[in-house]
């Protein structure tokens, strides 16, 4: 068999299995060292993409439902969906006689102490204690040619915009590359910056990712219809938390999200978002306002003023 014919095997196994895109990209173009580290002998970094549901974003747009997101658009495909593919993949790839390494994201560790993950804390534990090899999802999705990034820094596919996840596999299989994206999508408007409920993201595109977590899980009054009226009665800065213009240390931030139980947790230790990712909704919006998405719907996800309370 022929690594053409190889490669399309793998992405008829990995679409049959749920993915959306599935994109292969020589190793040396590559920018992280992990790649390398993780397995010497790679020769290809396949990157495998699966939607987030458009109408999973739908419940927390219209302040109707909020578990939907965080099920179905990240644990769902996280836990579930995103796994049983790497598994088919790499065995399509192992049948042929090549070794392949999945690769995941590791929910629970974290490259260093000064960040974290809205989507895990306080569950992480640091990279550098745990002696764990974690790979540049972002740079290698690119590097792969499955998109650009955005300004939030998020990974923009013309399909989807913002709206995928994504997982790698690495082998020592010489699969065809695909293309690298030349960026086109983000304009730099600027809208993903101005979505977030507490200002975590700088005009720059630099994000506080302590400042993210607290207001991903609903520190903020006006998206978060589960905060009761004495939410953080002891804290001298309440009215500038609820009103998502207090500026968080990491050790505030710790304080604001151990009190931000005003909605059940999720399995797999996932925290519940209350924001919804507002930067990539925002960001998905422009994008399909613009006619730049390949990907079209009968009618705008947007069909009305944005809810949230005074």
């Amino acid at each position: 068999m022929d690594t053409k014919e190889l490669k399309q095997q793998l992405a008829d196994a990995l679409i049959a299995e749920g993915a959306d895109i599935v994109r292969c990209g020589n190793v040396e173009r590559f920018h992280d060292p992990a790649i390398l580290q993780l397995m010497p002998t790679a020769k290809t970094v396949v990157c495998v993409a699966f939607r987030q549901l458009r109408g999973s974003r739908r419940g927390i747009e219209e302040g109707t439902t909020y578990y939907q997101y965080t099920t179905m658009a990240v644990i769902t495909l996280e836990e579930t969906v995103m796994p049983i593919a790497l598994l088919r993949g790499c065995a399509v790839l192992e049948k042929a006689g090549y070794e392949a390494l999945p690769q995941r994201r590791n929910q629970f560790v974290r490259h260093d102490t000064a960040n974290t993950s809205p989507e895990m804390y306080p569950e992480m534990v640091e990279a550098a204690n745990s002696h764990e090899l974690i790979m540049d999802f972002e740079q290698d999705a690119i590097d792969c040619g499955l998109g650009e990034r955005g300004l939030s820094g998020s990974i923009l596919t013309d399909e989807f915009g913002p709206c995928q996840r994504f997982v790698f596999i690495l082998t020592d299989a010489e699969l065809p590359p695909d293309p690298l994206v030349q960026p086109h999508l983000c304009d730099r408007c600027g809208k993903c910056v101005k979505a977030c409920p507490g200002h975590a993201l700088s005009a720059d595109g630099k994000l506080d990712t302590w400042q993210c977590s607290a207001y991903y899980a609903g520190a903020a009054k006006a998206i978060n219809p589960f905060m009761p009226e004495d939410a953080f009665a002891d804290d001298p800065d309440r009215l500038a938390i609820i009103a998502g213009e207090a500026h968080l240390t990491p050790e505030h931030a710790r304080e604001i999200l151990s009190q931000l139980v005003f909605y059940p947790g999720m399995r797999c230790g996932y925290h519940a978002s209350i924001c919804g990712r507002a930067c990539d909704t925002e960001c998905y919006i422009h994008l399909e306002e613009k006619g730049a998405l390949s990907r079209k719907f009968l009618t705008p996800f947007r069909k009305r003023p944005k809810w949230s309370l005074s």
